[in-house]
């Protein structure tokens, strides 16, 4: 999925270090390799601003990264001997990877289903909304129950098929939610909930 790609630079990081990338995929979605996320990641769903970011991601790879790449491998071959070219084997495994994810791209804009915002959503937690939680220590938190192609670069986003959403779901103001995840129970009581609109 989405850290399959360079998620050095997803991520904003420069060296990869996958003790923090897997505290991340625990908060984020209670598991910890990429076979458990994998296999949670089931829902296609996406927010309308979430679906904007991958059009202008998949606009930005192909009319910009691309041919910028493609005139590069093409310089880097008009140098001669491409064996020992470093210049050139960059730019086509950069080329490579460019096209893997404008392919990837592509398929989930087609496949994913855009949830808008409507007024039955209010009062209840459901795709897309921002929710304030709070537990009997007095730790709160606050975050928004996306799909899974919107996570990566957002701390405050949620998947829907994370624990932590699942037990939320549907419930309304006061309302508490028991949260299992492998780590134990935990007990959240939702504060607060809104939506973009």
């Amino acid at each position: 999925m989405l850290w399959l790609y360079d998620a050095r630079t997803t991520l904003g990081i420069s060296a990869f270090d996958v003790d923090s990338f897997q505290d991340y995929l625990w908060a984020t979605f209670g598991c910890s390799c990429r076979s458990e996320i994998n296999a949670i990641m089931k829902t296609p769903l996406i927010t309308p601003e979430g679906l904007e970011k991958l059009k202008a991601e998949l606009d930005h790879l192909w009319r910009v990264e691309r041919p910028d790449t493609t005139a590069k491998v093409a310089w880097a071959a008009s140098l001669g001997d491409r064996s020992e070219n470093a210049d050139y084997h960059y730019n086509k495994k950069r080329l490579r990877e460019i096209d893997k994810r404008i392919l990837f791209l592509r398929k989930c804009i087609d496949d994913l289903k855009v949830v808008n915002y409507s007024p039955f959503q209010d009062g209840k937690v459901m795709f897309g909304a921002w929710i304030e939680i709070e537990n009997a220590k007095g730790d709160k938190k606050r975050f928004r129950i996306v799909g899974s192609e919107e996570l990566i670069g957002a701390k405050d986003y949620i998947s829907i098929d994370s624990p932590m959403a699942q037990a939320l779901v549907n419930k309304t103001v006061g309302e508490e939610a028991v949260v299992k995840t492998g780590a134990g129970e935990f007990v959240w009581r939702i504060t607060k909930i809104e939506y973009q609109k």
